[in-house]
């Protein structure tokens, strides 16, 4: 039995919506097939977004969604993907398989499926391969209110009015794909080019500079010694790897036994250590935190799907990935003081994704269902939720059995979010509420198998159902979740 409290008057902070981002690369099937069918097709779309998906992500109540990349946007030159579709420049995806690019999904179509969604775009630029110039006059594009050759040529290609632009990046994974960099060589280019990403009319641009790779705390400590005061946000990235390496094998996404479920979730617990460590250094030279933790790539990458190509990063969705999401989630949630967004990694058809396509058809991810039943934390007061977890143990390691948070919503509800990383131990749980008289409803997530995944002929195989829940007339709230489980208990 474990033994919670919780003080529903008593609230910590706020959990910013941005917690619960999206993203979205030019990378295999994620906009091509996934998203963008173009208007001349025969999958039912809007402007030539498919509508099925449009509908699905609506749900999720998306807050921002970030964009062309990842690696894709340090080779990415806006202008090709602007103008008649047909007289738009192709290129080759030298990233991701090879492939071409026929920029038929520019920056029209993305900040139309963002309206759409009714989500806040946050757009990646290009340092790696592109000019100073080239980005202040992407931003310029976008945002200019009055008359300038690029509004003027925004308005040409069909957009009158500016679009609202909040977040952007100077940059992506500058130490890796795009550039290979020294931490002091970027935080000067850096400084260089966010003196460019100008305000226009009344659009406040929210700069978010590149991060650290996983536990890069030298990065971290340059970057913010050299232009924290030239930032709003400092990026993060962090993959959840089953086998813990890159190369050469990351380990199944599927028919894997109860050692690599264990280790995965030891490996996603990593997070919060790296949370912790790179915060420090962070508040070393912003005390005040004023520039917030921007974790905008993290999820579980594993192999991918054998007879897929292997540039396209598709990947089966197990009930593994949704105690991983819910895991996560629940630590941002922990540390909201200093995290401002998380954007998982991608919405469609890529890594750990929200929805699967193939053709017409479209499914939900056990992913999905975790970012729906947590979707009621955003922009709600964190509470301090206490308990002790008991040991999950695998041979000679172990690590917590459980992960949780709680929030208090503007209508006053209470919600609970719980996770059992165990492979096969159900738990009990006994939680003392304090602070007024409510009456309890609960919902899980858990499958038939660790593996268990939802496939286009059983797209329902993995769904919450109801979790039986009581609660007191002395505000004890008892329920017991199953082995590898993610629940969420509601109090109104």
């Amino acid at each position: 039995m474990i033994n919670m409290n919780v003080n529903t008057t008593v609230t910590t902070g706020t959990l910013s919506r941005h917690l619960h981002g999206q993203f979205a690369e030019h990378l295999g099937r994620c906009i091509y097939e996934g998203m963008w069918v173009g208007t001349d097709s025969p999958i039912p779309n809007t402007d030539g977004i498919r509508n099925d998906v449009l509908e699905a992500l609506r749900e999720l109540n998306i807050p921002v969604l970030r964009w062309p990349g990842g690696c894709f946007a340090d080779e990415y030159h806006w202008k090709d993907g602007v103008g008649k579709p047909e007289e738009r420049a192709r290129m080759v995806n030298s990233h991701w398989g090879g492939v071409e690019e026929n920029n038929h999904f520019g920056t029209h179509e993305f900040l139309r499926l963002c309206e759409l969604l009714d989500t806040e775009p946050y757009i990646s630029g290009n340092v790696g391969s592109g000019t100073v110039h080239e980005m202040q006059q992407w931003v310029e594009y976008m945002t200019q209110d009055g008359t300038s050759p690029m509004a003027d040529w925004r308005r040409q290609n069909g957009r009158d009015e500016p679009w609202k632009l909040t977040y952007f990046g100077v940059g992506n994974e500058n130490w890796g794909c795009g550039g290979n960099m020294r931490p002091e060589y970027y935080a000067d280019l850096y400084r260089h080019y966010a003196t460019y990403v100008r305000n226009y009319g009344d659009n406040q641009v929210y700069k978010i500079a590149c991060g650290a790779n996983t536990d890069d705390y030298k990065w971290t400590e340059v970057l913010m010694r050299e232009a924290g005061h030239l930032m709003n946000g400092l990026s993060l990235h962090y993959y959840t790897i089953p086998s813990g390496e890159f190369f050469p094998v990351k380990g199944p996404a599927t028919g894997f036994a109860a050692e690599e479920w264990f280790r995965t979730l030891k490996n996603t617990l990593f997070m919060e250590e790296l949370i912790v460590k790179h915060s420090k250094i962070m508040d070393k030279y912003d005390p005040e935190k004023k520039v917030g933790m921007i974790i905008d790539e993290w999820g579980i990458w594993t192999d991918v799907e054998p007879g897929t190509n292997p540039g396209f990063l598709f990947q089966q969705n197990t009930v593994r990935d949704a105690v991983v999401a819910g895991v996560n989630l629940n630590l941002f949630y922990k540390y909201a003081d200093r995290i401002k967004m998380a954007n998982i990694a991608q919405m469609v058809n890529v890594l750990q994704a929200m929805v699967l396509t193939e053709g017409d058809r479209m499914l939900l991810t056990p992913t999905y269902h975790v970012f729906n039943m947590y979707q009621v934390h955003q922009d709600s007061e964190r509470l301090d939720l206490q308990w002790e977890s008991p040991e999950y143990v695998m041979g000679a390691q172990s690590i917590p059995k459980i992960s949780a948070a709680a929030s208090k919503d503007a209508q006053g509800q209470v919600h609970i979010t719980v996770c059992n990383l165990s492979h096969d131990e159900s738990e009990s749980f006994s939680c003392q509420i304090e602070g007024g008289s409510y009456t309890a409803t609960g919902i899980v997530l858990a499958g038939d198998a660790l593996d268990a995944h939802n496939t286009f002929e059983q797209p329902e195989r993995v769904a919450p159902t109801e979790l039986s829940v009581t609660l007191s007339a002395e505000g004890v709230l008892s329920f017991e979740l199953p082995a590898a489980s993610v629940a969420r208990i509601t109090l109104s």
